[in-house]
């Protein structure tokens, strides 16, 4: 095979898509080396590894982007609040930038013209990993089979896709692929597709595999105390022991604890950025505890008209993050707005974790708008309480001239 095309850098799952998908490159005259990001994800890489040299990748890249992803990615989204559409965490989307960053590394490290992914043409990833591809590296060039006539055509279901796997020696499945598609890291495990496309039908419940069932859970309550410093997790203390502060370590512990006790499982439909609605299902227990927390302390250290202005940039921050605009000019500004509204957000917050909830038991900042004696019941301090009654009055002249239109114009009826 004439290889003249030059290098393309891949996406590499180690699955059957992206297995056929670097020989098919191959195919096409291309060398192919193949990138594997360890994000935390339960994957025999050397096996991995060994299966894409076998396939004819001139080489196999399998990096540590662990420590990357918590204190890069999701520790910004830990103080900037991202929810997606109030109920998803993005524990997807935060990956997609990660391993973005280091394919454009890759590629300008072995001089490759191109990045191939195997993301299919109706999901969020194609967006996320081209849009980062093109705004980390203006020269950079996409490969994207499932857009590709020349390859969708080809293969337009899975027999075909099957049939060439056996026709060049790919190793196929030993094991019956799961009714439904699955996307892993540290962060998260997300479930969708398959079974799941009915938004009707309850998940079978052998699909959770990183959280235990909340009903199967521990009898007895884990307390933690999770501490920040301007909105960022410090340190987490278990009840009792000692304080850990590496922020890896820090992110897994949580983990450990959301996971036993069932903590961070959830089923919705949301709105994906190219229009279609879909179902999925996930589980994202250290997360969980460190959204929980940091919202408590933010409601303590934060002014109240500062903290919805916030509320609003956290809304657009998480759909920035979720459509794949990590790298644009609106994130980096939004993003420093949030990061100035950190300041004060510095202390620790008590939890108790018990059968799939997250209960608040305590807060305390070393500055913080909370004034134990301004709000007491019991000592009137620097407050006047006949000034409330001017307070209510002019609340009141907008409610009454509302009421007074009203009935004027029910009498006009």
């Amino acid at each position: 095979m004439e290889e003249a095309r030059g290098t393309v850098v891949l996406a590499y799952s180690g699955g059957l898509d992206t297995s056929c998908i670097l020989v098919w490159l191959r195919e096409q005259g291309f060398r192919v080396v193949a990138f594997m990001a360890d994000l935390g994800q339960e994957e025999d890489f050397e096996k991995a590894k060994a299966k894409a040299t076998k396939l004819g990748a001139v080489e196999v890249v399998v990096q540590d982007l662990r420590r990357e992803l918590v204190e890069d990615f999701v520790w910004p989204a830990v103080r900037a609040g991202l929810i997606y559409e109030g109920r998803y965490l993005l524990g997807t989307a935060l990956a997609r930038p990660c391993i973005t960053r280091a394919l454009i590394s890759q590629a300008k490290r072995v001089k490759a013209g191109y990045i191939s992914h195997g993301a299919t043409g109706k999901g969020n990833d194609q967006i996320r990993f081209e849009l980062g591809c093109y705004t980390l590296s203006t020269d950079i060039k996409i490969i994207a089979p499932w857009k590709d006539p020349a390859f969708y055509e080809r293969f337009p279901g899975r027999p075909e896709l099957f049939q060439y796997a056996k026709t060049h020696d790919i190793p196929l499945p030993v094991t019956p692929k799961s009714p439904w598609s699955m996307d892993a890291n540290l962060v998260h495990i997300s479930y969708e597709s398959g079974v799941l496309e009915d938004p009707a039908a309850a998940p079978p419940s052998t699909i959770y595999q990183m959280t235990t069932n909340p009903e199967q859970a521990p009898d007895a309550p884990q307390r933690l105390t999770l501490t920040f410093r301007h909105g960022l997790p410090e340190s987490v203390t278990m009840d009792g022991g000692d304080s850990i502060t590496d922020p890896l370590q820090l992110f897994l512990t949580c983990n450990r604890v959301g996971a036993a006790h069932g903590v961070g499982r959830v089923d919705l439909v949301e709105n994906r950025f190219i229009g279609l609605k879909s179902r999925g299902v996930y589980e994202t227990p250290g997360l969980t505890l460190l959204h929980a927390a940091h919202q408590d302390l933010e409601v303590l250290c934060l002014d109240r008209e500062v903290r919805k202005i916030k509320t609003e940039l956290s809304t657009r921050m998480s759909e920035q993050v979720y459509n794949g605009f990590w790298f644009s000019p609106e994130f980096e500004y939004t993003r420093r707005c949030v990061e100035a509204s950190q300041e004060m957000v510095t202390g620790s917050v008590s939890l108790k974790v018990y059968k799939g909830n997250v209960y608040i038991e305590g807060r305390s900042a070393p500055v913080s708008l909370y004034n134990q004696e301004l709000v007491s019941m019991d000592v009137q301090g620097d407050y006047e309480p006949t000034d409330a009654r001017g307070f209510i009055r002019l609340n009141a002249l907008r409610l009454r001239e509302h009421q007074r239109v009203k009935a004027a114009m029910g009498e006009g009826q």
